[in-house]
């Protein structure tokens, strides 16, 4: 075998066994809730060996990691230019990701056993968040406007919309969510 031939190449079989591993494993979490799931049953559902998920994930949590990090920001809002409007979206875009069936799941993956992996899976989480709101705050900077710092917005939507949706607060929806917002907006000091 040449080294081109086995090198992991984009839509190839590697790719293909990847998404029929995440897919079964987010219709597993979706019915039976993470702490139920196995990569036995996960192998299972997707149609490949055991052996194989073993060898590329190790758990179930690395898998679930995966899966958040493959997942990105698909479906995420577009900014429509006015920071509130923009800021009130991706956090109830946000939320609804959290909410949804399993989707906590994905977040938690990342809170492994192991101390280094949940640094880093926490790092991981941390980075796709940030890089979610960024460009909210990179377009209002660009219009001429003054936003909140990255620091700021994370401190005072992002972190309570994960608090509230761990510990499972009645009345996380998207009505908190804009309230959050709007009081966040009307009292956050702006960048120099």
């Amino acid at each position: 075998m040449n080294a081109d031939a086995s090198t992991k190449r984009p839509g190839g079989r590697s790719t293909r066994v990847r998404d029929a591993v995440h897919s079964a494993a987010i219709a597993l979490v979706s019915e039976r809730g993470a702490d139920q799931v196995t990569l036995p049953a996960v192998a299972q559902r997707a149609g490949v060996n055991s052996s194989t998920l073993y060898r590329r994930w190790g758990t179930v949590a690395a898998l679930l990691a995966d899966i958040a990090r493959h997942r990105g920001d698909a479906g995420a809002p577009p900014l429509v230019g006015n920071l509130r409007a923009d800021l009130e979206n991706q956090a109830v875009w946000t939320l609804a990701e959290l909410s949804r069936p399993g989707g906590i799941a994905f977040f938690r993956a990342e809170v492994a056993p192991d101390i280094d992996e949940r640094h880093d899976g926490l790092r991981e989480c941390l980075r796709r968040v940030s890089e979610r709101f960024r460009p909210v705050l990179d377009t209002a900077r660009e219009r001429g406007d003054a936003p909140p710092s990255l620091q700021q917005v994370l401190d005072r939507i992002i972190a309570p919309l994960y608090f509230r949706v761990v510990f499972s607060i009645p009345g996380t929806d998207e009505a908190y969510v804009r309230e959050l917002v709007a009081g966040f907006i009307d009292d956050a000091p702006r960048e120099p």
